[in-house]
């Protein structure tokens, strides 16, 4: 098993700082969620770092919570009544999505808002070369991944009643100035030259805008739950980062394991990918723009580099917060380990 599966797969006892008063989440369930029948047992997904996630047991059913974590929040961040609204919606379109079984918005249940949903079983892939499926069996997974992610982004967010979801409209120069302007406030965690670079750079060489699409933000491998003998996905989740903005740039976020080494988050790069019997990144390209209608992604290299720059951003604000003493874990020191080398595939990446 991976370090990362190791340390995310499963279960364990509620953290500390993470319990509440399961009695009166037991009273709101009986309440709110149909069919429900008690005794409750509550446990903690190892994973779910940002938004608590927990496990609810009862002996004909388990669900999974996912709240707000406690204590002072920034404005907007955390917005678990986003994530039940975008699932709900895409639920109704037909989008592999777990059921939400209800929305808690009344902090005196547990001391945050919190959503329920429906416990999906499956599998989760936490190594991009899916090693615990046969070799003739992994380019259908990889096309799965590229069909699920291309039928969200064939989705109306008008007709899916998203279409206040998030803004319509120059979503690449939102997220620079976003990113950019949150790497360069941060100063405890210094500056980086290839960050600095990639910031002057990505607004100059903006592409023309695209379609406004409900977009994920973070689909990678292990966002999605796997039937458990199949190539099928069950359910996709974590979409914290969900909005409406550019698909293509969102597929470029997927599409960037291609372009990473192994010892970063779903990176790929640097394997065999025949021998490994996975498709070559011209091949999942030609996948996804077969089903999006599409003859090519011209500005390709522009949206890797972008999400480069976005990813090394968000490492950067880890690194931040771990300097100043609010993140602390050996996941978060190994992912803020590569923020160097990511800066620089980024700003290669924008060479080409």
């Amino acid at each position: 098993m991976s370090d990362a599966a190791d340390s995310f797969s499963g279960t364990r006892e509620v953290r500390e700082a993470h319990r509440f008063d399961e009695a009166r989440l037991a009273e709101w369930m009986a309440a709110n969620v149909e069919g429900y029948a008690g005794p409750l047992t509550v446990t903690q997904f190892k994973g779910g770092q940002s938004n608590p996630t927990y496990r609810l047991d009862t002996p004909g059913r388990a669900y999974v919570l996912r709240r707000k974590p406690p204590g002072q929040l920034l404005k907007g961040a955390h917005a678990v009544e986003r994530e039940a609204r975008v699932m709900a919606a895409l639920g109704a379109q037909g989008f592999p999505v777990p059921h939400i079984f209800g929305l808690c918005t009344d902090e005196a249940v547990i001391g945050t808002w919190f959503f329920v949903m429906e416990l999906v079983e499956g599998r989760i892939f936490w190594d991009s070369t899916f090693p615990d499926v046969p070799r003739e069996e992994r380019a259908a997974y990889f096309d799965a991944m590229n069909a699920a992610l291309a039928q969200l982004h064939g989705f109306d967010p008008d007709a899916a009643n998203l279409g206040d979801y998030g803004r319509k409209g120059q979503y690449l120069e939102r997220q620079i100035a976003r990113w950019s302007r949150q790497y360069r406030e941060d100063e405890a965690a210094g500056r980086i030259d290839a960050m600095d670079r990639l910031a002057e750079w990505l607004p100059e060489h903006l592409p023309p805008e695209q379609e406004t699409r409900v977009i994920h933000g973070d689909f990678r491998t292990d966002n999605m739950i796997f039937h458990p003998g199949e190539p099928r996905v069950l359910a996709v989740l974590d979409w914290e980062l969900s909005t409406l903005g550019d698909p293509l740039a969102d597929f470029a976020y997927h599409l960037m394991m291609y372009r990473l080494p192994s010892h970063m988050v779903a990176g790929i790069a640097g394997n065999d990918l025949t021998a490994l019997g996975l498709p070559s990144e011209a091949d999942y390209v030609a996948a996804y723009c077969r089903r999006t209608g599409r003859e090519n992604i011209p500005a390709l290299d522009f949206y890797l580099a972008f999400n480069m720059f976005r990813f090394a951003a968000i490492l950067h604000g880890i690194k931040g917060r771990m300097i100043r003493g609010t993140a602390a874990s050996a996941d978060a020191e190994r992912m803020v380990a590569t923020l160097p080398e990511l800066a620089e595939i980024g700003w290669r990446q924008a060479g080409e």
